[in-house]
């Protein structure tokens, strides 16, 4: 197979070789005469096999849509109950109005009809030898049977009384029984006839929908089901037909070489051969088309793009996601049809060479069938900008690639893919611009400078920022490359220039580790070295002072292998550089984001969170509870709140040799209750320590050390509590000491996932990093503390008095609800707190508010306390521990920042 982009006079002999002569010079011209000597029907097409199946991903989005629809109904059925009877009442008013004659005449043609459709069908496609579409349809209607009783039997024993209600009622033949909630029937009919593909058919659609509406007629009129029950049953057997199609993939439909050639003919051209420019699985996946080259009888050859349905579907959830997040200026449509991507494509085409850009010139366009479309483009040949030798990227060949952007600017056309991919490179040196398919035309200014952002980093990839920032000037002016860098930001740049970004970040930031782990080998080495051999033996068990002196050096020679391997990013150089031409251009980025992932995470992680509070809290009677609540144990509460406070100051300094103010660190704590509730627990904490640090003249390298080492401690002695409580709480009503079955599931449970990160490459690889980068900066801050035992034990004594303080908290919390019994034992308390911790500080959102509370009430409830008494428990520990801080915390926020400690 061709490489890709190669002109074929270049090219290597490939499977197709014997049957296309070399048919073009480097200026498209004939050049073989042997070409009237081949045969029209001798034709060949050279690509990979097309897989038999695919998974398509708009049967998943059906799917997806189909799931959202059950729920919203069962939700309308369970809160609007007034709206389902009236309802009811109003389809049974109109159709008890309808003769006799005729609900029998419907009734008894469409239990014929509904049996004998889907038998016709199965008929037709097997006499088509379309078996595998009948195959299809038969294992989605045997899914839906099984839905169906699924859910006909969790209606029964276990759903709320008002979806009860909603979906059945009491049958005509026998009161006391009630109707089935989903028609076992039905559902597995609709089921097959969506898998085996009738929609597509009008006709046949046409017949089924005749057949449904007669059957629900009969029904509803009959009194055998309820208008919510037919809803109900039509959307499994729809969402059950494209669950089943998406698992087990659908025939694939996608046009083949011959298919291409027969196309070619159809629109006058007489073509040879065609053959797969590039079959990667990275251009399967992409929704760029696949791209053939194809030579004719008597022509020069051809660059064919086809686009079908299934390409084009190709990235659809990652465009949705960015057009929910993103502003609209700075997105595209998520899902166009086919005759819209080949007219925008061709219209782009025409509008390039028009502005009097270098791009290839689009001679013909045809449909391939109901599912895909060509686009005939005159032969370009030439290799990707990206391809390219370091040495043959030269000045001249930036600033023609800057030209070729200013022609389409003059006339307002946006590219919106400038990566190394799209641009071209023939033998001349001639830069041509591919891949228009996702441009604009009449863009907007935003637009426009978002392609010089983008072209100015791909360049900046392949030749450096300064050459690439010197050729855009040169061409564009130094103001036009000023204006673009506030959207010289990674989400405004294409998906794989944000993947090379990244991977250029993990090689920067491996080299840093590697510097900081040379140095400390080297300083080891250097003092041994300098040791005379009689004083190696000394060496090892040297005095307090040696060792503070050795620190100390280690310590420097680390932070100067910091300072010498740090390294700036692309796009930090690129501003750099275009400050030193225009020093005030703006630097602020733009905002191109609508919402932040990280906000939408945590808008839905605290409404899910908020959902279960609710339900908790509709069936508990607040004023008799807080009547008599017993005050004393919540004044206890509250001592217990205060006291964490201290304990989290020990804790911290505990791991710092430096001297730092007690009080003023108990302070930071405390404005850490307000910086809480903006970022997540995990995150938000370890900023302010680390900034409080220092301030207090803490190294920036010492200070994120010694948060990582308290952190590493607080872990250690967190999973250490967690299995100690719950052992003692499996052993409280069993005189045996034998471990309890959570703890033993717990084991077993990080055993296998140790196995999976070891057996895993990747994940190995990424602990092992992890790991290493712990050991170069963790572990060194370690040893200082260990030679101040005081230290050591104020930051273990710490830990375990701020985990008491909570644990005390919530227990003095459910004493102050509880009644005489309802206590638990401390380990019991002591076991739910640290799970909740823990997974507060796991949950994305901001002091892991929804996730903590709900992982605190179930476990409370789980482990023997009533309901009443675990949901308010719960929420005055909570408030006590989260929500009362707040104004204090904001308070010591603010001077602290005066003071400038943080």
């Amino acid at each position: 197979m061709k490489p890709q982009g190669v002109h074929p006079e270049d090219a290597e002999s490939t499977s197709d070789a014997s049957s296309r002569p070399d048919t073009a010079d480097a200026d498209g011209k004939d050049t073989d005469a042997c070409v009237e000597e081949v045969h029209v029907d001798e034709v060949e097409s050279d690509e990979p096999l097309l897989p038999a199946r695919v998974h398509r991903p708009s049967d998943l989005m059906r799917l997806l849509v189909g799931v959202l629809a059950v729920v919203v109904l069962l939700a309308i059925a369970a809160f609007a109950h007034g709206t389902t009877s009236g309802l009811e009442q109003d389809i049974n008013k109109g159709t008890g109005q309808a003769p006799d004659l005729l609900i029998k005449i419907a009734g008894l043609a469409s239990s014929i009809a509904i049996l004998l459709v889907p038998v016709a069908f199965a008929i037709e496609r097997l006499i088509k030898r379309d078996g595998l579409r009948i195959a299809d349809g038969v294992l989605a209607a045997v899914l839906a049977h099984g839905v169906t009783l699924a859910t006909d039997l969790w209606v029964a024993k276990g759903a709320p009384g008002s979806i009860q209600e909603a979906l059945t009622q009491p049958s005509p033949g026998d009161v006391h029984a009630l109707t089935d909630p989903v028609h076992g029937y039905l559902a597995p009919v609709i089921a097959y006839m969506t898998a085996v593909g009738m929609s597509r058919r009008p006709r046949w659609r046409a017949v089924l929908w005749i057949v449904l509406m007669l059957d629900a007629f009969s029904m509803l009129v009959t009194g055998y089901t309820t208008p919510f029950s037919i809803i109900l049953t039509v959307l499994i057997g729809w969402t059950v037909a494209y669950g089943t199609l998406y698992a087990v993939g659908s025939p694939n439909v996608r046009p083949t070489g011959q298919t291409l050639i027969a196309g070619l003919r159809t629109v006058g051209f007489h073509p040879v051969s065609a053959a797969r420019e590039d079959a990667s699985e990275t251009a399967e996946n992409s929704d760029r088309g696949r791209r053939y080259f194809v030579t004719l009888e008597d022509g020069p050859p051809l660059d064919v793009t086809v686009v079908d349905r299934e390409q084009q579907a190709q990235g659809f959830f990652y465009r949705v996601w960015r057009n929910l997040t993103l502003r609209g200026f700075a997105t595209r449509s998520s899902l166009q049809s086919l005759r819209q991507a080949l007219e925008q494509e061709a219209l782009l085409a025409y509008a390039a060479i028009a502005a009097g850009a270098n791009a290839p010139k689009l001679i013909a366009t045809s449909e391939l069938g109901p599912d895909a479309v060509m686009l005939v483009y005159e032969h370009t040949g030439g290799r990707t900008l990206e391809s390219l030798a370091e040495e043959e990227i030269t000045d001249e060949l930036l600033r023609n690639t800057w030209r070729q952007v200013q022609a389409l600017q003059s006339r307002r056309i946006a590219h919106r893919r400038l990566a190394g991919d799209a641009i071209l490179v023939d033998r001349s040196g001639a830069v041509i611009l591919t891949d228009l398919r996702g441009g604009e035309i009449a863009a907007s200014t935003l637009l426009l400078r978002m392609d010089v952002a983008q072209l100015v980093t791909t360049l900046g990839l392949l030749a450096g920022a300064e050459r690439a920032v010197a050729s855009a000037v040169s061409i564009l002016g130094p103001d036009a490359v000023a204006d673009c860098l506030p959207m010289l930001q990674p989400i405004a740049l294409t998906r794989s220039t944000r993947a090379t970004l990244r991977r250029l970040a993990r090689e920067r930031a491996q080299r840093e580790r590697d510097a900081v782990l040379d140095a400390s080998q080297q300083a080891k080495q250097a003092r041994l070295e300098e040791a005379p051999e009689n004083a190696r033996p000394v060496l090892e068990k040297p005095d307090k002072k040696t060792v503070k002196a050795e620190a100390r050096a280690e310590k420097r020679a680390i932070d100067d292998a910091i300072e010498e391997a740090r390294e700036e990013d692309l796009l930090t150089q690129i501003r750099h550089q275009v400050l030193l031409i225009r020093p005030q251009a703006p630097v602020e980025p733009a905002r191109l984001e609508r919402v932040k992932p990280r906000t939408l995470i945590s808008f839905i992680a605290g409404a899910i969170g908020a959902y279960f509070l609710l339900t908790q809290l509709t069936h508990i009677e607040f004023g008799p509870l807080v009547a008599n609540a017993e005050w004393g144990w919540v004044a206890a509460a509250v001592l217990f709140s205060a006291c964490s406070y201290f304990a989290a100051a020990m804790a911290l300094l505990g791991f710092v040799p430096e001297r730092v103010g007690f009080l003023r660190t108990v302070a930071a704590q405390v404005a850490g209750s307000f910086v809480k509730i903006v970022a997540p627990a995990a995150v938000g904490g370890v900023a302010l320590n680390t900034r409080f640090l220092q301030r207090q003249g803490v190294r920036p390298g010492l200070a994120v050390a010694s948060v990582g080492a308290s952190q590493l401690f607080g872990l250690g002695c967190h999973i250490l509590m967690l299995l100690s409580f719950g052992y003692l709480t499996g052993t409280e009503k069993t005189p045996s000491l034998s471990p309890s079955r959570t703890v033993i599931a717990g084991l077993l449970t990080v055993a296998v996932l140790v196995l999976v990160v070891t057996s895993v490459p990747f994940l190995r690889k990424f602990v092992v990093t992890r790991v290493r980068s712990l050991f170069a900066g963790v572990v060194p801050r370690m040893l200082d503390v260990l030679q101040r035992p005081q230290k050591l034990v104020t930051g273990i004594g710490g830990m375990l008095l701020l985990t008491a303080c909570f644990v005390m908290c919530l227990d003095a919390s459910i004493r102050a609800f509880g009644q005489e019994g309802t206590s638990l034992s401390i380990a019991s308390v002591a076991v739910v707190f640290l799970a909740g911790n823990a997974l507060g500080s796991a949950a994305p959102t901001p002091g892991g508010v929804g996730a903590v509370e709900a992982t605190l009430t179930v476990g409370l409830i789980a482990v023997g306390l009533p309901k009443e008494v675990a949901a308010p428990a719960v929420l005055l520990f909570r408030l006590l521990t989260l929500w009362l801080p707040v104004l204090p915390g904001w308070l010591a926020f603010n001077q602290l920042s005066r003071k400038g400690a943080l």
